[in-house]
């Protein structure tokens, strides 16, 4: 290996931690399916959405690194206290996470990706003016396109 940089070694956690990721992405619930549909090429606020992700010692249903935000989809299965600490140390990591029910979901489905956009749009600041060309002067107006010649 040269100076420039080594190659990392994974911790054995992390490449079960990454299969699981795999085995999930390929086996999806129904809730899962649907709005990943939403997600996906940016659908939501122009957000890049990854789904099945290893967060520290978690996997994610839904991430935007971006903007820092997981999106969970529970079924009746999972226990609200075990949720409660898992979402302090992802906290701790530097997300956010929204969780809602797969039932709400499918009963509210749009609600559930406007309160997700909302989220988005909060947590991205806005693009900052961009720097004046070389020998324009502040305040002139460049064309969009140039002519075709």
């Amino acid at each position: 290996m040269g100076t420039k940089g080594r190659s990392r070694m994974r911790h054995p956690r992390d490449k079960l931690l990454i299969e699981r990721g795999r085995t999930m992405r390929n086996a999806p619930t129904e809730a899962e399916h649907k709005l990943w549909q939403a997600l996906r090429h940016r659908g939501v606020a122009g957000a890049k959405f990854s789904r099945q992700i290893a967060v520290g010692p978690f996997i994610a249903d839904f991430v935007c690194r971006e903007a820092r935000l997981i999106v969970e989809l529970d079924g009746g299965h999972h226990v609200t206290s075990d949720d409660a600490s898992r979402d302090r140390k992802l906290g701790a990591l530097g997300y956010r996470v929204l969780r809602f029910t797969n039932r709400e979901f499918f009963t509210n489905g749009s609600g559930v990706l406007e309160t997700i956009a909302a989220h988005l749009v909060a947590s991205v600041p806005p693009p900052g003016p961009l720097p004046a060309g070389e020998g324009e002067q502040e305040g002139t107006v460049r064309p969009r396109y140039s002519s075709l010649r």
